[in-house]
């Protein structure tokens, strides 16, 4: 994380003219792959980065929450006994909405002066927002002497997102900000909550982060469009004398053989989640043996599933990937996040990471006129919180 702890206690002291008595935070992720998996009960493979969003706060017990976001330098006003979301301050949805799932779970819930400032891109498949919700939650656990299990602090996240936010997600981004642990990959089965941590510990290869720095358009309406059309595969699959209930539980025979009489596009999004199940329970095992060449493979063949099945890539995505594979030392590139814009992840030699970076920047600009970001992350350490002294 880039943001120092001082800086921040500066920054609250600046706007409550206080000392904060708890400090959260929360990482935010990237896919390595497993996209748009999670939704249909299938396999994810993310991991944890080493960017934050911190919580610092102190608890009241009026119940009233007085907010800054000091990164947008925004401010807003609250109370836990009305947690509705706000169209002038949407950043603070996220906070109320996890009060509220607290609320209904009759856990101990105090009002605070709450800052929030972080390091984690907005708005570029990073998962800003659970890290948000995550830290969030990790300082009412604190403030309030509880503490969830990781699947159900996991779930509660992806409850304010899709009762309070109404966005059909899943519970990959939650579940990794809250449970990653540093140097490991998190293997998660989307139906159980099983997960498993894989080590990321590639002698001579590194995952490099690549950011479009193009904001991702129409993500939540085309995100519930491709929830629909899946819902939709498995009605046709069921009507058809299968017995499952989630893309999950189908295989790409059993999709074959309806194929003539599905929707086209319906089957085209079925192609993209059952093959990428396949290639994420595949690109577990090309990591826990070390395997780079074959994950390079399974990372491309994602990228074009993405692209041409589920249609969620745009065409500076598509740039920046088709560059990337280009470049010396690039094992393997893709889309990462819901799509529409956002980031890409690249598997690098670890040899070749600086001459990459700076090619793959250059190359890009040339190609689109935008001006990319990279970051170069080391697999971090899920959200927690502390007391400070």
């Amino acid at each position: 994380m880039s943001i120092r702890l001082e800086d921040a206690l500066t920054a609250y002291g600046r706007f409550f003219s206080s000392t904060p008595t708890i400090a959260a935070r929360a990482p935010g992720r990237v896919n390595i792959i497993g996209e748009h998996t999670d939704y249909n009960d299938g396999f994810v493979l993310p991991m944890a980065i080493e960017h934050d969003t911190l919580v610092l706060g102190v608890p009241r017990e009026d119940g009233k929450l007085f907010l800054r976001a000091e990164t947008l330098g925004r401010s807003a006003e609250a109370h836990i006994d009305k947690t509705v979301r706000s169209q002038e301050e949407p950043w603070t949805d996220y906070i109320l909405g996890v009060a509220d799932e607290l609320k209904k779970l009759g856990q101990p819930l105090c009002g605070a002066d709450l800052l929030i400032l972080g390091d984690v891109p907005v708005g570029c498949g990073l998962s800003s927002s659970a890290a948000l919700e995550m830290a969030t939650l990790a300082f009412f656990e604190k403030a309030g002497a509880f503490q969830l299990e990781g699947s159900e602090a996991a779930r509660l996240g992806q409850r304010v997102e899709n009762d309070f936010l109404g966005l059909s997600t899943g519970i990959m981004d939650q579940f990794i900000s809250r449970c990653g642990r540093a140097g490991h990959a998190l293997f998660l089965d989307c139906r159980s909550y099983e997960f498993e941590l894989v080590p990321v510990a590639f002698e001579h290869a590194l995952f490099v982060i690549a950011n479009t720095a193009c904001p991702r358009g129409l993500t939540a309406s085309k995100y519930n469009e491709r929830v629909a059309e899946c819902t939709g595969a498995v009605d046709s699959l069921r009507a058809a004398g299968g017995a499952g209930h989630k893309l999950r539980d189908y295989t790409l025979d059993d999709l074959m053989k309806i194929q003539g009489s599905l929707d086209e596009v319906n089957f085209r999004r079925a192609r993209h989640v059952i093959t990428e199940n396949e290639r994420t329970v595949q690109a577990k095992e090309a990591m826990e043996s070390g395997a780079l060449e074959r994950l390079g493979e399974l990372m491309n063949a994602s990228d074009r599933s993405l692209q041409e099945d589920y249609e969620v890539t745009s065409p500076e995505l598509d740039v920046l990937t088709a560059l990337a594979r280009d470049l010396p030392g690039c094992h393997g590139a893709r889309m990462t996040g819901a799509g529409f814009g956002g980031c890409t992840i690249n598997l690098v030699a670890r040899n070749q990471v600086d001459v990459f970076c700076e090619a793959l920047l250059a190359a890009y600009k040339k190609e689109t006129g935008r001006q990319g970001e990279v970051y170069v992350s080391a697999p971090a350490e899920g959200a927690g919180a502390s007391f400070l002294s």
